[in-house]
């Protein structure tokens, strides 16, 4: 070890466990974005696999947090970003499992939802490695727009349900409809999630500055 080494500062093993669990995040949602293009159940599988490999990463940063007396962030914001940034993760593992279930083939809706879904866990994982990197107010700045990137699933989803709710023909139309608004609902929850996550990071970067 060299003498500049003494005197770095060493990496926060929460903010590197949330900074995996962002990442984690970001793989799942790439994986969402691909089903929604070409379904396949390998894709599935994968997205479940990411799934509980984050699942175990938000149990050791738990398991930590419930062993740790001094935390670099209020250990309430660590634990609801680490739930909020899962949440996300789990809404997109869900959607594939609800879309197999019901036999759901995906829409040019689903797919630009998804495609947004990914530009927002993108901020999240990069406002995270800023707050990983000591740069707060960058932090913030991708939070935002995150939050901005959440606004706009909104509007797809108003527009899906406007489109999707047009003129029912029959029973099995009706039948259709709501299974499809089951998975709108799916993905406008977990773009929900991303908005909640990002607005912690905002609170964690307002008691940093």
């Amino acid at each position: 070890m060299g003498f500049r080494d003494l005197f770095k500062r060493k990496p926060d093993p929460f903010i590197q466990q949330l900074e995996q669990q962002a990442s984690l995040t970001l793989k799942g949602v790439e994986l969402l974005k691909s089903y929604m293009l070409q379904p396949d159940p390998a894709v599935e599988r994968q997205i479940g696999e990411i799934e509980r490999e984050a699942d175990e990463v938000r149990c050791i940063l738990i398991d930590e947090l419930l062993r740790t007396f001094v935390t670099p962030m209020d250990r309430e914001d660590i634990s609801a970003l680490s739930r909020a940034i899962d949440d996300v993760l789990d809404y997109a593992y869900t959607t594939v499992d609800e879309m197999s279930i019901l036999n759901v083939q995906p829409t040019p809706y689903m797919a630009r939802m998804a495609s947004l879904l990914w530009d927002g866990a993108l901020e999240l994982h990069l406002a995270v490695q800023r707050l990983k990197d000591n740069h707060p107010n960058i932090a913030s700045d991708h939070a935002q727009r995150a939050k901005g990137i959440e606004n706009r699933v909104e509007v797809v989803y108003r527009e899906a349900l406007a489109d999707l709710f047009r003129d029912p023909r029959d029973v099995n139309d009706v039948v259709r409809m709501l299974k499809m608004r089951e998975v709108y609902r799916h993905l406008s929850n977990a773009a929900d999630r991303g908005d909640e996550a990002a607005n912690i990071i905002i609170d964690i970067v307002v008691k940093m500055t």
